[in-house]
């Protein structure tokens, strides 16, 4: 991307700030549309941009005369009648000679009748590199360069990483759950019998632990190494806040543990060693022979206390799909929640119609998309928000 590139994409980023301290709705992913549909318009037609921006932020039809407005005065005070040429440094403008200020001159604005047509008005480069990161959090994985790929595993560490929680059985002093009788009366004792006050309690709360079970065969290779940089990510920053139910495993032809791997804290020494570790890497698919080894050595060991299951596939199977159904079924009784995640979700048009999804899906909890970084922050919200089940045990 050219530095003017770079300039423009600023300036969008600025208007769109400008929009929404007019209380209009523009959200992140219209600021990317907006700016993949300047590749597509002539922007040196000030007309055809307009149309653009109207086209791609506004959102509501009673904004149309304040969205008209707002473009006028922010896009005026760049110059828009110059605005192609300037902004993309296509037509160098000749030095002007540097004028002595009168005294009471200096710090004021000039007035638009004292401005030199050849003057180039002051710009400020507010790009900040955020615009780019927003274009490349809906890039997929599969589509990206080697530099993007190394610039998105950046973001993954610097995601917000709330674990979900379960309510224990045990209590805690405080809340306003229950009264607490016992304690009640207990300081009833210093005002002569008389409950002054009642004592309430509350049920503690502890972070649920995760399951994830992620498919490294050959049809997942363009996905699977970003995934294990998320995952990662995801138990080192939980080992950081004390938490340590985080299991990771990979499938294919068969199961593997990399849940102590994964805790290393340099990410190139823990690949390395995931790549050493897993016999199978880009290898075939035997789903519901890997669930069936889980759920017979591991899933008594790491499925207590209300575990998340993440399964991480694109659902394409050589094995049987009767005992891959047999298996997720036993999955989902024993875990709080089953989430699959599919790269191929975030695909136009896609449809679950492999064998191995038909299956599965009677018993997942959750389908969603795992194909950029946007739909990890959004994985990540989901587990944030996540309820207690109806009818579950957990």
């Amino acid at each position: 991307m050219t530095p003017s590139t770079t300039q423009l994409l600023g300036h969008v980023v600025a208007f769109v700030r400008s929009l929404r301290s007019e209380g209009m709705v523009v959200t992140p992913g219209q600021t990317a549309t907006f700016a993949r549909a300047l590749g597509e318009i002539s922007i040196f037609d000030p007309e055809a941009f307009f149309y653009a921006a109207q086209s791609t932020l506004l959102t509501r039809q009673e904004d149309r005369a304040k969205f008209a407005e707002a473009f006028r005065k922010f896009w005026q005070h760049l110059g828009l009648e110059r605005f192609p040429a300037e902004l993309l440094n296509q037509t160098p403008l000749p030095p002007k000679k540097e004028q002595k200020a009168r005294p009471g001159e200096v710090g004021r604005e000039p007035r638009s009748s004292e401005r030199s047509s050849n003057q180039p008005q002051p710009v400020v480069d507010r790009a900040l590199t955020f615009s780019e990161t927003e274009v490349l959090k809906q890039k997929r994985f599969d589509q990206m360069s080697e530099a993007e790929l190394e610039a998105a595993r950046r973001l993954l560490y610097g995601f917000v990483w709330n674990p979900p929680e379960r309510r224990t059985r045990r209590l805690k002093a405080r809340g306003k759950e229950q009264l607490d009788l016992r304690k009640s009366f207990r300081r009833a004792l210093k005002h002569q019998g008389e409950l002054v006050v009642l004592e309430q309690r509350s049920r503690k709360h502890k972070p649920r632990p995760i399951v994830a079970l992620a498919d490294v065969s050959g049809s997942m290779e363009r996905y699977a190494r970003m995934l294990l940089h998320f995952l990662h990510a995801f138990s080192l920053e939980q080992t950081r806040q004390g938490v340590r139910q985080i299991e990771s495993f990979t499938f294919g032809t068969r199961l593997t543990r990399i849940t102590r791997t994964l805790k290393k804290r340099s990410v190139d020494a823990a690949l390395s060693e995931v790549g050493q570790q897993v016999k199978d890497w880009s290898g075939g698919t035997r789903i519901g022979a890997c669930l069936h080894s889980f759920n017979q050595s591991w899933a008594k060991r790491v499925l207590g206390r209300g575990a998340i299951v993440l399964v991480i596939s694109d659902g394409w199977d050589q094995g049987d799909p009767e005992l891959l159904a047999f298996e997720m079924e036993r999955l989902q009784k024993s875990c709080h929640r089953l989430i699959w995640l599919n790269p191929l979700l975030g695909t136009p048009g896609y449809q679950p119609l492999t064998r191995g999804l038909v299956a599965a899906l009677p018993f997942i909890d959750d389908f969603l998309p795992v194909h950029n970084l946007n739909s990890l922050e959004m994985l990540v919200e989901v587990l944030q928000g996540l309820e207690r089940r109806p009818g579950s045990a957990h």
